[in-house]
């Protein structure tokens, strides 16, 4: 397969998750064991799950995205309690998320304070979300490994490959077992390609 440009570096959109990620679902294999003495062809199936490397989850916070009120620290304290505006409640306003502290001497320590524990809080539901979509990933590439739900056979006897996703049937499966793909993805690539044209 080509992934790199003539530099040697990888293409933006041709490194091996671009390439790989059509290769996830129920893969069926016909052929004839060694062992089977009358000829019959058997049939298998696998189930192939490709997701790209776990990247780590960073949070951004822009400023224009928070909204910070200041009010009056509550119960037991020093001088400052329930005399000046110290204590800091932030809402990052796209999620909803809300951090407050009031514990600190002055609205700049509780400030600092309440943003430490927001970017916990932002940091801890961008992990969720991220493990939810990878979840539901798998979900969608191997629902059941049954041949009913095959992306693909592989057929032994007539040296075929073919995609059952976008019609896709050559008759070198040897060639593409040696690593000869670039025919069998660009077919899914272009494939992928015409729906995402067809949906816009």
């Amino acid at each position: 397969m080509k992934t790199k440009g003539g530099n040697g570096a990888t293409e933006p959109g041709q490194g091996v998750w671009a390439q790989l990620k059509y290769e996830g679902g129920v893969h069926r294999v016909q052929r004839v064991p060694a062992t089977e003495s009358q000829g019959r062809i058997h049939t298998s199936a696998a189930g192939v799950l490709v997701t790209p490397e776990a990247e780590e989850v960073e949070v951004e916070v822009h400023a224009n995205d928070l909204r910070i009120d200041v009010y009056r620290s509550s119960g037991p304290g020093g001088q400052s309690v329930n005399t000046t505006d110290s204590a800091v409640r932030i809402t990052h306003l796209p999620t909803g998320i809300v951090a407050s502290c009031q514990n600190e001497k002055s609205q700049l320590q509780n400030k600092e304070q309440a943003m430490r524990i927001l970017r916990s809080r932002l940091l801890a539901a961008a992990q969720e979300k991220a493990e939810a979509e990878a979840a539901d990933a798998r979900r969608s590439q191997v629902r059941t490994v049954d041949r009913s739900e095959k992306i693909r056979t592989y057929n032994f006897p007539e040296n075929r490959i073919s995609d059952h996703r976008v019609g896709f049937k050559a008759y070198n499966l040897d060639q593409v077992l040696d690593g000869e793909l670039d025919a069998v993805i660009q077919a899914c690539v272009d494939a992928d390609s015409a729906a995402k044209l067809a949906a816009a």
